[in-house]
């Protein structure tokens, strides 16, 4: 028959984790696998300001219509601005310009084709390690997919490492950035390594594609926004995903965009084409729902100082949840050995666990997280920061 040669492809090891962690009886147990953030009471909150604006969506929308290839012309204003500052010469210029996508994978996805059938033979370095997701999406999408060291097997940040082989780099490729909250280790470049990377981006002539999945979650809204704002600043051709899910909280209503940056209006118009065309043959038009949430808040001063204090508030709380870690393992001696967990910034660490250890987390204590050893710190009771240290220094003492 037609499917009987159609083999099984085992699951993704973070969904397979949410499923383990469900089964697990011990009341005991901690999640710090799947990358979501969670409230004092481990609830994925919905946002006061998303209410209101859904509120306001449900009593003034009038239709369910299609909207356009490049979605809700007022989301893209509104993230455009959100991304690159409200005083942005690009902007003024009309040198940039968003696509609405479902969500920030949606907008590597486009991306990617974008760069597969408008940029043939161009290749995309990924950080080592980097998200999972960006090794199978370039690599359907048809592009080489290569590698720049960017955390050692010491579990350090390796800027050397990672501007000596991006110096090596084939002129043209493209350059995938983590702008901030580096998925999945948590380590950032300093603003002088930024501008480091910034020269040897403008002296090998590649591609910067920036991908901006947590801002707000790092040092704040604003500064979170500094290396993206510097390299659409310094050079002519920049490409930016932007994720809606984690700061606005819209993780099931998908909400995302690819913000191009072109040397001219008249090329960005060119570039636009493209991407309305590549798009119409991955999802046609985009989903609505959480664009015009996000166009609501951010159009709106009340709403938009709302929700601007609530991501402050979640981003507190994960600096509390790390700090609060680090003081719950000094009683064991382990406060030193950890201490890159209160360096790292956003939702994940890069703990420095070994498989092993990570097994036995697991395995004897409910407590969930990658095989890697990263942790989402997000998801961490306050609470029972002691237990989970014990936990910890039993696997590592």
């Amino acid at each position: 028959m037609h499917f009987d040669a159609i083999g099984r492809v085992p699951g993704d090891p973070i969904l397979g984790l949410m499923e383990a962690y469900a089964q697990d009886p011990n009341p005991r147990k901690f999640d710090l696998g799947v990358g979501v953030y969670k409230d004092a009471q481990g609830l994925t909150p919905i946002l006061e300001s998303v209410k209101l604006a859904e509120a306001r969506l449900v009593d003034g929308q009038s239709t369910k219509t299609y909207i356009g290839g490049h979605g809700e012309p007022a989301f893209g204003k509104v993230i455009n601005e959100l991304v690159l500052g409200a005083d942005s010469t690009l902007i003024r210029d009309k040198r940039a310009g968003a696509t609405q996508t479902p969500g920030g994978t949606g907008a590597l996805r486009l991306s990617a084709d974008f760069i597969a059938q408008c940029l043939p033979g161009r290749g995309v370095w990924l950080s080592n390690p980097t998200w999972p997701i960006h090794e199978t999406i370039f690599a359907t999408a048809g592009v080489k997919v290569s590698h720049y060291p960017y955390v050692g097997s010491d579990n350090r940040l390796d800027v050397e490492a990672m501007l000596a082989v991006l110096d090596q780099a084939p002129k043209g490729d493209v350059v995938l950035l983590h702008a901030c909250c580096h998925n999945p280790t948590g380590f950032d470049l300093s603003h002088d390594d930024w501008r480091r990377v910034l020269d040897v981006v403008r002296r090998r002539e590649l591609l910067p594609l920036i991908d901006f999945a947590y801002q707000g979650f790092g040092d704040g809204l604003e500064q979170d926004a500094w290396s993206t704002r510097l390299f659409a600043a310094e050079l002519p051709e920049v490409l930016i995903t932007s994720s809606c899910s984690k700061n606005f909280g819209l993780y099931r209503d998908r909400t995302g965009a690819l913000i191009v940056c072109a040397k001219t209006a008249d090329k960005l118009v060119d570039i636009r084409s493209q991407l309305a065309n590549i798009a119409r043959n991955l999802w046609s038009t985009p989903p609505d729902h959480g664009a015009a949430v996000v166009a609501t808040i951010l159009g709106d001063p009340q709403l938009k100082q709302l929700w601007t204090d609530e991501v402050e508030n979640m981003r507190l709380r994960i600096a509390q949840l790390r700090s609060g870690l680090l003081e719950a393992l000094e009683p064991h001696g382990l406060r030193e050995r950890f201490a890159h967990i209160g360096v790292q910034r956003g939702m994940f660490s890069y703990t420095g666990l070994t498989p092993d250890q990570v097994k036995q987390l697991r395995d004897h204590h409910s407590v969930y997280m990658v095989g890697t050893g990263r942790a989402n710190v997000a998801g961490i009771d306050a609470t029972r920061l002691d237990l989970l240290a014990e936990a910890i220094a039993k696997v590592c003492i």
